[in-house]
């Protein structure tokens, strides 16, 4: 406020304090206003010619940092999505995988009690042979006994007797003998 005043107070020789200032520092108002005519043409020459387009730069930048935002935040959405889809992916693998173990377990298993049972029923058609062997063999072992008893009774009567037996004698005692071997 106080320069105010200064410059409304006259300055001693009638000139104002504004005059005296212009005066000494060479101010002049036609080299003024064609400064500020200058001043103008060069500010709206470079508002058009290099103030706009630096702006447009700038918002095109601006939209490709918002769309590189909304891409990034896009491909982490597909991220997440395909990793939960990967280990969806692996979660049914495992469990097919353990399903065709317990099943290839199942499958052993059948095989197992399969050949088990082969190998049973061979072992029996083995002992059933084997028993059969063992009668046909102790037949005919009897067979061979009775003979031989036979023979050794008609021996022995022979001894016995003193006597020459004919081989009706003989086969008639050989019957006897194993008649009763056999009751």
């Amino acid at each position: 406020m106080n320069s105010i005043v200064l410059f409304a107070v006259t300055a001693v020789g009638g000139e104002s304090p504004l005059q005296e200032i212009s005066r000494t520092f060479g101010f002049n108002w036609r080299h003024l206003t064609a400064q500020v005519i200058s001043f103008c043409i060069v500010a709206l020459l470079l508002k058009k010619f290099a103030y706009n387009p630096v702006l447009k730069v700038l918002e095109q930048r601006r939209q490709q940092i918002a769309q590189g935002l909304a891409n990034a935040e896009k491909i982490k959405t597909e991220l997440a999505r395909t990793e939960a889809s990967r280990q969806e992916v692996l979660n049914q693998a495992n469990l097919q995988a353990n399903k065709l173990i317990e099943e290839a377990r199942a499958a052993a298993a059948r095989v197992q009690e399969q050949e088990t049972q082969k190998a049973i029923a061979s072992a029996a058609a083995i002992i059933a042979k084997a028993r059969e062997a063992s009668a046909q063999e102790h037949a005919k072992m009897l067979s061979d006994l009775r003979r031989e008893v036979g023979r050794l009774v008609v021996q022995t009567t022979t001894q016995v007797t003193g006597k020459i037996l004919t081989v009706d004698d003989q086969r008639r005692l050989a019957e006897e003998t194993t008649k009763q071997i056999a009751a």
